[in-house]
């Protein structure tokens, strides 16, 4: 049953095993999320900083740091889920890949509390050349950072340290690049 309904989220709630209320949060207007780890030269990786205001609003952090992301289908009805990647990728950080593997699919992002899934995606680009302006996806995108990749985990715990987020998305990005380079 829908409890609330807005054009990208709804609450909803559904009965669980033990037949008690279960809320959730739905989007009624995706059939996935798709996450882009962009490779640039095999040398660095490009990060989002963005400004997301659930966590500013709850007092957690002023800036996140993640890939290009985006909803399915949400803008361009009936986009699969490759040609979500490659639009994302161009929107948020102006870039075309030359080669995208889809590392994994239906990653839960919170699976109490959200019924969406996750495509992950590494996108190798061979020249960092931006193609198309990016876009600030309504001012949440506040810089882009390529940070090498031998110096990531570094960077990460610096950022940390500082008080900036990290999606759980993009640390699963990093574990599928990790393992993918073994």
């Amino acid at each position: 049953m829908i409890l609330y309904d807005t054009k990208y989220l709804q609450l909803k709630n559904t009965p669980s095993k033990s037949g008690k209320e279960w809320v959730y949060a739905h989007r009624p207007n995706a059939k996935d999320v798709v996450v882009i780890l962009p490779v640039i030269n095999n040398e660095k990786i490009l990060f989002l900083k963005e400004e997301r205001p659930p966590l500013q609003a709850e007092g957690i952090a002023k800036y996140c740091l993640g890939f290009p992301a985006g909803l399915v289908g949400d803008e361009r009805a009936g986009e699969s889920i490759e040609e979500a990647i490659k639009a994302e990728l161009m929107e948020e950080a102006g870039l075309r890949a030359d080669e995208i593997r889809i590392m994994t699919r239906k990653m839960a992002s919170s699976a109490g509390c959200v019924s969406e899934t996750i495509t992950v995606a590494i996108a190798y680009i061979n020249d960092y050349k931006i193609i198309s302006k990016p876009i600030s996806d309504g001012g949440v995108i506040v810089d882009r950072i390529l940070i090498n990749k031998k110096e990531v985990y570094t960077w990460l715990k610096e950022q940390e340290r500082e008080g900036v987020a990290l999606t759980a998305s993009s640390l699963a990005a990093l574990y599928f690049l990790d393992e993918e380079e073994k």
